[in-house]
């Protein structure tokens, strides 16, 4: 996901991506040492998502301040 497309979206839709993200991440990690996983890159894109919405959560809140 890029952040142009984060951006786009509604503040309240950032919440529910985030906790839909964050439930993945963990489903891929269970998975991950229970059983061997296929693609392995997709842990680190899911994270790097996490982090992309949190920066643009984070940078509307400081905009928000000033």
């Amino acid at each position: 996901m890029k952040a142009s497309k984060i951006r786009e979206m509604r503040p309240d839709e950032w919440a529910s991506e985030l906790a839909s993200l964050e439930k993945q991440l963990f489903d891929m990690r269970t998975r991950a040492v229970t059983e061997k996983l296929e693609n392995t890159h997709l842990l680190r894109n899911i994270k790097r998502d996490i982090a992309r919405l949190k920066t643009v959560i984070r940078e509307s809140q400081l905009k928000g301040e000033k």
